[in-house]
């Protein structure tokens, strides 16, 4: 079929649309015929009949790929057009020039086909409607498609080839510059140097980036940056610390002297549209990796345990304890299942728990097991502090070292800032020196920059001297003297006030891998397994506070123990400082028995006990058939508040007494009135409470 049996009037009523477009911006720099060529079809479009009011351009995707229609909003301008049925027919050099997707490609024939619009380009005219130039246009469509991945596939093989070769130019981080050869090496300004070293070092000591970045943030040190565009291109800036640079240096290989190349990969979900640096991600190993290639800050050791660590801060178990005073935070396990126990602080962080509760939260089992934390805490600590006080003295001396090089590592970070400080001043003061006088133009701008310079060394001179009063550049003799006495007391240096929980928590995660508790039932016996760091394993036995007597694995026994010596006549008092001296533990945090605690224990046994105390022997104006609350409650062996809601509810006859600023209630409790409370005793709990 001919163009002129394609082309009819319908059409010409309508619009014609010459599409324009270049993938780059280098392309419509350079390749200016091919942008010309791409124009001049509007006098293809004149040949066909149309008339040149008639004749739209579109070009609003100059400079943008055909890759995803999203990113293009000149084509969709187009797309939209046709579907508003305002368009006769459509003109570009090339299919792919309107599209380099199959997706967005048949979309546009499908809506070119419903509303009677042609499509043309250099070759011929061609209508959606009829299936042999449908067919076409669907196979001129996948070789767009199909040019695209072969010329991106040659242009990434090349790439990884030069990559593989080290040659492949990227932008470089801070620390390191491109010399005019090519070839990469170390900045080289002092300051910069000493600046990359101090970071991996503070994170050799801190082991976090947060620890890393409050360092820095605290002593004043900036990170250096050189300039990459611009008028300023390769001068040297000096930006605040942050927690993204700071990361992005832990983790880039290239201080460890390694050339890398695929270290992350796009991942198409997270890609913004329009913007093609975004949806980046890790790959994990990189697709290209040269060790010993460029200058080293660090070791190949000292990134992979730098990665470790960053890598394990992010679970709550592993790395650096997240807050908190539990010693033993994310090192317990669960002697019984396997589990990691939790840390709680109860009652608005008044108190300490560990609790296996895992199986409970995730599969509504019963909860596994749990107990105080302060016990287990304290055995743990002591524990700790007997390893390490054979190695008191090394600890002192390295201590001391430790010291010195940090103090040494500020001091000259300050030196060289003062220096840049003084080299900026002088050079301010020979521009000003070189300028003709009688151009004040140019003189007093650089007189105005001669002062800000000096302005900016005084305020940095002072800020050192308040630096120096505050940390000496050398410890002091009795700074030294009071280090080695804490050194060597080292359980002095663990409770003192300057050392955290932080602190300790990280000497902890040093010493141990992980500690395994066993609690024996519910009784107060606790199994404890300290797997330490090197494979020891040492086997401890701790005693925990339990709720209930009931709970001790000494119950029967202890109830046996407080019978015999009722029977033999012993006063609650005196029972309870025999079972004291005879090593008996109560149960809760309490270390000895008491008198109320023994009568309580001897209730339970059925056994009634009045309790007898200063006040209530001072009770000399009462009826012989008058006791007291306690007394009534040792009778009937039931709980004393029982017998207090029947003095209130009028169920017994009392009075109330003053003895020694104390009020006491006597009960009229005769052996009728015992025998009948003795009878609603043994009723329903509601006629117990006196309802």
């Amino acid at each position: 079929m001919s163009v002129a049996d394609k082309v009819q009037s319908r059409h010409c009523d309508r619009l014609a649309i010459v599409y324009v477009r270049q993938s780059t911006l280098q392309q419509v720099e350079r390749h200016q015929e091919s942008t010309r060529l791409q124009y001049g079809l509007v006098e293809r479009a004149l040949q066909f009949g149309w008339s040149r009011e008639r004749v739209v351009v579109i070009d609003d995707d100059l400079g943008r790929s055909g890759a995803a229609a999203a990113m293009n909003p000149g084509f969709q301008r187009l797309v939209a057009e046709v579907g508003l049925g305002r368009v006769g027919l459509v003109l570009g050099v090339e299919m792919s020039r309107l599209a380099r997707s199959c997706r967005d490609w048949h979309q546009l024939l499908e809506i070119c086909a419903v509303f009677d619009t042609l499509l043309a380009d250099t070759d011929g005219v061609y209508d959606p409607g009829f299936y042999n130039d449908r067919l076409l246009l669907g196979l001129k469509g996948t070789m767009s498609e199909a040019e695209l991945h072969l010329l991106k596939g040659r242009m990434l093989a090349g790439r990884r080839a030069k990559a593989e070769r080290g040659e492949l130019l990227f932008n470089l981080p801070r620390g390191y510059v491109r010399t005019p050869a090519g070839a990469i090496a170390s900045d080289p300004d002092e300051q910069v140097q000493a600046t990359i070293r101090l970071v991996f070092d503070v994170f050799e000591r801190r082991r976090t980036i947060n620890g890393v970045l409050r360092y820095l943030v605290d002593h004043q040190v900036h990170l250096p940056h050189r300039v990459r565009s611009g008028a300023a291109r390769g001068e040297l800036e000096w930006h605040r610390p942050n927690r993204y640079t700071l990361s992005e240096m832990l983790r880039n290989p290239i201080y460890a002297g390694a050339y890398t190349y695929g270290r992350r990969a796009i991942d198409p979900r997270r890609q913004v549209p329009g913007r093609p640096g975004t949806g980046r991600v890790a790959t994990g190993a990189p697709a290209v990796l040269i060790k010993d290639r460029v200058p080293a800050y660090i070791s190949w050791d000292s990134f992979e345990r730098n990665q470790a660590q960053v890598a394990a801060n992010r679970s709550q178990h592993e790395g650096i304890a997240r807050g908190g005073p539990a010693l033993l935070a994310g090192l317990l396990v669960c002697g019984r299942c396997g589990q990691r126990m939790v840390t709680q602080y109860p009652n608005r962080g008044r108190f300490l728990r560990y609790s296996c509760s895992r199986l409970a939260v995730n599969y509504g089992a019963a909860a596994c097991q749990s107990l105080s934390g302060h016990a287990l805490d304290a055995l743990v600590a002591g524990l700790m502090l007997e390893a390490l006080q054979p190695a008191a003295l090394e600890v002192t001396l390295q201590l001391l070292e430790d010291l010195e090089l940090e103090r040494a590592a500020l001091h000259r970070q300050w030196q060289q800032r003062l220096e840049r400080a003084r080299y900026e001043v002088e050079r301010a003061r020979r521009q000003y020196d070189a300028v003709e006088p009688e151009n004040r133009l140019v003189a007093r701008t650089l007189e105005q920059r001669w002062e800000a310079a000096l302005s900016a060394e005084l305020r940095l001179t002072a800020d050192y001297d308040h630096f120096l009063a505050d940390q000496p550049r050398s410890l002091t003799p009795d700074e030294q003297v009071a280090i080695r006495r804490l050194a060597e007391d080292i359980p002095a240096l663990w409770t003192a006030p300057t050392t955290t929980a932080a602190d300790r928590q990280a000497i902890a995660r040093l010493m141990l891998e992980r500690v395994v508790i066993t609690v024996a039932g519910t009784s107060e016996k606790v199994a404890v397994v300290c797997h330490w760091a090197g494979g020891v394993q040492t086997h401890h036995s701790l005693r925990r506070p339990v709720a209930r007597v009931s709970q001790l694995s000494t119950h029967a026994a202890l109830r046996q123990r407080i019978a015999e010596l009722h029977a033999a006549g012993t006063r609650p008092r005196a029972i309870a400082a025999a079972l004291n001296a005879e090593g008996w533990k109560p149960a809760k945090r309490r270390e000895t028995f008491t008198a109320a605690m023994v009568r309580d224990l001897l209730h339970q046994q059925g056994v009634p006990v009045a309790a007898q105390s200063s006040w209530t022997a001072r009770l000399t104006h009462r009826e012989p058939a008058e006791l007291t609350i306690g007394e009534v409650a040792a009778r009937l062996a039931m709980p004393a508040n029982t017998v207090h809601r029947w003095v209130q509810r009028g169920v017994v006859t009392a009075r109330k007494v003053k003895v020694m600023s104390q009020s006491l209630w006597l009960i009229h409790a005769d052996d009728a009135e015992l025998a009948r409370l003795r009878g609603r005793r043994n009723q329903s709990p509601v006629n117990q409470n006196g309802s």
